[in-house]
């Protein structure tokens, strides 16, 4: 099978296999889905190969002081809790408030609710660790949420993300589209919040900034569209707590003004980003290449 063909295939593949673990997911009852979860996680610690190698390979840039045992033991609790978190997305249409204080504990957000109502905006940095889309879910459900994306190799994940979302009242911009840039200025003008993950290297504006002791290209986008829209900014994070919740956990917000520097803002957030990552190591992606070398414009 040619090179394109294959990776055709294979995001067919992907966006069909979770498109039925979202539909069990959402008929099961959540530990149960969280065990399946958990099960299909180790499957892939053996399976995955590729992305196992590229795991080890980047906590090990991470942590170069820990013994090769704790950084495999890490990865591969890094796999479980993704396999849970993926049947937790395929549950989340039955999240609502009623449920929020079963399965989920919040602090902060109250803060960001308040500062809405009085007709701010507010730009939350946040990155991919523990179950993100639980986290902008459970914002949804309280406040006005505009989330940017990035176009996705599987067919049909954008739109299925999109749609998930959508039943929280989250709105979604697909990063690069046109018109993206008017959305996000028009979204800046009104009363809500603004979610950016700025934790991979990906093809948009970037700026080198300091990442686990290294130089890591670094989107700057969003805190300039934050200083210039004179918006609240903080970071947001989810972590999985072993009694089965999840801990949401919004951080001080920050008044911007014109003559903050989007570098220094953008360096505060990822060091933001690396001290939760220090606190659940195994609830970060660390499949992705992120201190990868690319064009910075």
């Amino acid at each position: 099978m040619a090179g394109p063909k294959r990776r055709a295939f294979r995001s067919r593949l992907i966006f069909r296999a979770v498109t039925l673990i979202s539909v069990v997911g959402q008929s099961l009852p959540l530990p149960i889905g969280r065990a399946a979860g958990r099960a299909l996680g180790t499957v892939a610690w053996h399976v995955a190969r590729r992305e196992r190698k590229k795991a080890l390979a980047n906590i090990a840039i991470a942590f170069p002081d820990w013994p090769p045992e704790r950084r495999r033991s890490t990865i591969r609790s890094m796999f479980r809790h993704l396999g849970m978190s993926l049947f937790e997305i395929g549950w989340l249409p039955n999240l609502a408030m009623n449920h929020l204080a079963k399965t989920t504990s919040v602090e902060g957000l109250d803060r960001v609710v308040e500062q809405i109502a009085a007709g701010r905006s507010v730009v939350i940095f946040t990155a991919h660790c523990g179950n993100w889309e639980w986290l902008g879910y459970t914002a949804g459900l309280h406040a006005p949420v505009t989330a940017i994306q990035r176009e996705r190799s599987e067919e049909g994940m954008d739109d299925f993300l999109r749609g998930l979302r959508a039943r929280a009242g989250i709105r979604t911009i697909d990063r690069g589209s046109a018109g993206a840039a008017r959305e996000l200025i028009q979204g800046l003008r009104k009363p809500g919040i603004l979610a950016f993950l700025i934790d991979q290297n990906i093809r948009a504006e970037n700026t080198k900034v300091p990442f686990f002791g290294r130089p890591a290209l670094t989107p700057i986008g969003p805190a300039k569209l934050a200083i210039r829209g004179g918006a609240l900014v903080g970071c947001a994070f989810i972590e999985r707590g072993a009694d089965g919740l999840h801990y949401v956990r919004f951080h001080e917000l920050l008044e911007t003004s014109r003559d903050d520097d989007p570098v220094e803002l953008t360096a505060r957030m990822t060091a933001a980003i690396e001290d939760q990552i220090r606190r659940v190591p195994e609830q970060w992606v660390w499949m992705h290449d992120r201190w990868r070398e690319r064009g910075e414009g």
